[in-house]
């Protein structure tokens, strides 16, 4: 009994310790992505199915990037404003209308003007005063009944009049007036044809003399637009003007509009540390609008030394950019880069990372996708 007793725990230990044996022995072989020897490098099977290209090196113009807005010419650009104070009666357009040159934009009641032409038909009735007492002494001199030094201080008067009647004639046509409609009503005119892009005046509101009151509009000509950039000072010495320059707006992502570089200002924003840079874009078509967000692409005509690959050779992962460079034997090295600008020939520059005559796989997507099939 104690036999069979010995004999049934001994079989259990043997079972139990095949049992164990076992689990060592069946756990996972590693595959060839575990057995690498440090992160980022990979051993090809067939290295020879992989093409390579060379990094070259190239001098290409320096491009730099800079954001910045639509704005009118200001060269282009009318500030209308009332040289008579009063109250606007009526307000005939709004932000943003175009106006034609000598359209009415508001009517004003303006006692100023009331005044002026109060002061011309006063000044009127004394000319026409003045002018016949001068015919009548001219007329008695002639007889020998008027003395001559009469006669001049009555064309004298008369001379004087004539000067005040053309003065206060001016002053009403200054105010917007006509001197043969009197009244106190001012028809306030666009000096030029534009697109209004500024207005600070509302229906019924009391405008204040011109010392003290801001323009009532602002008119731009936008058949040409203004793209202006802020360039740190560090980046000044790489533009120059008349650079090239490609600008992109938020408005039109699928467009490239293409302009120069036409100033750079001589004076530095002192909390941004950057220059005011200008670029004219024509707008017959009237679709750029002040306001807008741009982004500017400068190249400039200095170069420097710049290393490229081909674009296939880098592989976006992670939002970075990669590439695949070769070493010893059947290694490859996943290296990092800088994607830059792309070149019209499919070259792109890169920033660091590889060096001029090394060796990198052609196409990394498909290295990439080789070697994940490789490692499974």
């Amino acid at each position: 009994m104690i036999d069979w007793y010995r004999y049934a725990v001994t079989s259990a230990l043997l079972a139990l310790l095949v049992t164990l044996g076992c689990s060592n022995d069946t756990k996972a072989a590693p595959t060839k992505a575990e057995v690498t020897l440090e992160p980022g490098v990979f051993e090809a099977d067939h290295p020879e199915l992989f093409s390579l290209v060379k990094a070259e090196s190239r001098d290409l113009p320096v491009e730099l990037q800079a954001n910045g807005t639509t704005n009118p010419d200001i060269s282009k650009t009318i500030h209308v404003t009332s040289l008579g104070s009063g109250r606007v009666i009526d307000l005939k357009v709004r932000l943003g209308d175009y106006v034609k040159k000598g359209q009415v934009l508001m009517v004003i009641s303006s006692p100023d003007l009331g005044v002026a032409n109060s002061d011309y038909q006063k000044a009127k009735a004394d000319e026409e005063l003045s002018r016949r007492a001068l015919e009548r002494a001219q007329q008695l001199y002639s007889h020998g009944a008027f003395a001559e030094k009469d006669l001049e201080a009555a064309k004298d008067t008369d001379d004087k009049a004539k000067v005040d009647l053309r003065t206060t004639a001016e002053r009403v046509h200054l105010l917007g007036g006509d001197p043969d409609h009197p009244g106190q009503l001012i028809p306030l005119r666009a000096p030029v044809s534009g697109t209004i892009v500024e207005q600070n005046v509302a229906g019924f509101e009391g405008i204040k003399s011109l010392d003290n009151t801001p323009n009532l509009f602002t008119i731009a000509d936008l058949s040409d637009v203004w793209i202006v950039c802020d360039v740190y000072e560090n980046d000044l010495g790489d533009i120059r003007v008349g650079d090239s320059a490609e600008i992109r707006l938020n408005a039109f992502p699928d467009r490239v509009f293409h302009g120069k570089i036409s100033d750079i200002s001589r004076v530095l924003d002192p909390n941004t540390r950057s220059a005011k840079v200008r670029i004219v874009l024509g707008n017959a078509d009237g679709s750029l609008r002040p306001g807008m967000f741009a982004v500017a692409k400068f190249r400039s005509r200095r170069t420097r030394p710049r290393v490229l690959v081909p674009s296939t050779a880098i592989m976006r992962l992670q939002d970075k950019d990669w590439v695949f460079q070769k070493e010893a034997g059947n290694k490859f090295r996943r290296v990092e880069v800088h994607g830059l600008g792309t070149t019209s020939d499919g070259m792109q520059e890169i920033a660091d990372g590889v060096k001029p005559g090394d060796e990198v796989v052609a196409k990394a997507l498909e290295f990439s996708t080789a070697m994940a099939e490789q490692g499974k």
